[in-house]
């Protein structure tokens, strides 16, 4: 009985003094979830989606190759996401591949009200996007962060809708800071990123990135394959979504910046050969005329390491950090020149600097457009290529079968053996409309420094 007692004052003792550890104690992420969360919601689409009939290793080689699987069937398909509030008004900013597409957008807010959204606009490039709800009442709304003053080692929260369980909340710190990763779908960089170890899952696309304030730094966008590692995510920044969230209310789209180079990857063959020390970055091959870079007074051969203070090694990476930036920006370029490092100040041009992209003509489901400066340097188009590029294609048309992708120059076109040099749109005109029932069409391409040819019968 003595014993029994010994043990239970024992424990009473015990227990009150782990009762007193950190007393009153309340972590703020506490409060900043109850803050935060209810301007965070879920998103919920429905688009229709090709379902092929392969293994996905043969899906996967069929989209690589020849732009889509020729074979399979439609199917609408729902996907989930999350997304905040920024406006009162209602609207509310996520990832672009949320809501591709989505043939219908369902808005769930943490008290449970509903709302249909409607698409307002967005930017596949940038992976960013603008949807817009009606409100029923006063809606809660996040406030906005500066995330060009984070810095390695702050907390850093995320919250959103990992596999569709609504309203998740992750800790972890900001692990790294512009980040450039390659897109999921080979289609470029992600450049810019912020690096957090708070947990990232299918779901969360779209959600906010905190700061222990409350105030949101990213927007939560991408994760490294769980099987090669862990821990990885990665959010835009919301100073660069930010920097377009005007355009994309406005007129649907993105207006980004050019700065007017054909480019290439600086390697250390390519150095030696040319006699220049080699340096990670990015070799001016050709400056366009007119182009911000040539006024700016970048010259060929010059070799562009930085972009504001942001490193790039590689052309994918330039061109994703210039695109980062809308038109008329005033960046600082650094480039390496005869062994000295010079900053040279440039006022960004626009990528939409004419009519050009507003006037399409489309044939077998392949929509082209005028070749603009900025398309150019986007896909390493040199000045001496003529043609009209390649601005859409069609799903499921003729063009697709046939591997024709965006960003693809339209050089020549054959029918029956008769030659039609393409040199702009009205070329193109002509020798479309000649095209007949039976006809034998040839198409000569330019992409990425190569020609071929796609070629069909007319049915």
């Amino acid at each position: 009985m003595k014993r029994s007692l010994v043990v239970l004052t024992f424990l009473v003792v015990a227990a009150s003094v782990l009762a007193i550890v950190n007393p009153g104690y309340i972590s703020p992420v506490v409060n900043v979830v109850k803050t935060a969360a209810p301007a965070v919601v879920k998103i919920d689409v429905v688009r229709t989606q090709r379902i092929s009939f392969f293994d996905p290793f043969t899906d996967e080689f069929f989209r690589k190759y020849f732009g889509e699987t020729p074979f399979g069937y439609e199917q609408k398909v729902p996907a989930v996401g999350s997304g905040f509030i920024f406006d009162k008004t209602g609207f509310i900013l996520t990832n672009e591949h949320v809501v591709h597409k989505a043939e219908k957008i369902t808005v769930t807010l943490l008290n449970g009200d509903t709302y249909d959204a409607k698409y307002v606009g967005g930017d596949e490039e940038l992976d960013i996007a603008v949807i817009k709800i009606n409100p029923k009442g006063e809606l809660p709304v996040l406030e906005l962060g500066n995330s060009d003053t984070v810095e390695i080692g702050e907390w850093a929260i995320a919250i959103g809708n990992p596999l569709g369980l609504q309203h998740t909340v992750t800790l972890g710190v900001i692990s790294a800071l512009n980040r450039n990763i390659p897109k999921p779908d080979g289609s470029g960089y992600y450049t810019g990123l912020i690096q957090t170890d708070a947990a990232i899952n299918p779901g969360n696309s779209g959600g906010p990135l905190l700061n222990i304030h409350g105030q949101v730094i990213g927007i939560n966008t991408a994760i490294v394959n769980p099987m090669e590692g862990v821990n990885l995510g990665f959010a835009i920044p919301i100073n660069t979504a930010m920097r377009f969230v005007d355009s994309l209310i406005e007129t649907g789209r993105a207006e980004k910046a050019y700065l007017g180079v054909w480019m290439r990857t600086l390697t250390e063959d390519l150095a030696k050969a040319l006699g220049i020390e080699y340096v990670r970055g990015v070799i001016v091959v050709e400056v366009i005329e007119g182009s911000p870079a040539k006024e700016a007074g970048i010259k060929a051969n010059d070799v562009i390491i930085a972009v504001n203070g942001q490193k790039v090694g590689t052309a994918e990476e330039l061109k994703g950090v210039i695109r980062s930036y809308p038109a008329g920006s005033r960046v600082t370029v650094t480039v390496m020149r005869d062994g000295q490092k010079l900053e040279i100040p440039v006022i960004l041009g626009s990528g939409e600097e004419s009519e050009a992209k507003k006037t399409t003509s489309s044939f077998a489901g392949i929509n082209v457009r005028e070749i603009t400066a900025a398309d150019r340097e986007t896909y390493s188009i040199p000045s001496e290529v003529k043609g009209v590029i390649v601005e859409e294609v069609e799903r499921n048309s003729l063009g697709s079968m046939l591997g024709v992708r965006k960003g693809d120059v339209v050089t020549t076109i054959y029918v029956n053996g008769r030659k039609y040099q393409i040199s702009g749109l009205e070329d193109w005109r002509k020798a479309t409309s000649s095209i007949n029932k039976g006809d034998a069409v040839a198409l000569q391409l330019y992409r990425e420094g190569m020609r071929y040819y796609v070629e069909f019968r007319m049915k």
